[in-house]
């Protein structure tokens, strides 16, 4: 089961944490959608940090950040 988080509208370091509190559930894939270039790249570093792997899909206006172990 894929957990979903629309981090849209929020400022960082809210979708980062957000981010987190899930990876620390371990049920991946995880789908982050982030409507910033900022809030999209402070959580695809994170993830990466703690060894995930993120795929950045672009759509329109906003990016979806798909993280899994």
């Amino acid at each position: 089961m894929t957990i979903k988080i629309d981090a849209r509208g929020l400022s960082c370091p809210q979708p980062v944490v957000l981010t987190r509190q899930a990876m620390e559930k371990k049920q991946p894939p995880i789908e982050v959608l982030v409507d910033t270039v900022t809030a999209r790249e402070n959580v695809a570093r994170m993830s990466r940090h703690f060894g995930w792997r993120v795929a950045i899909e672009t759509l329109d206006d906003e990016f979806k950040l798909t993280l899994t172990k």
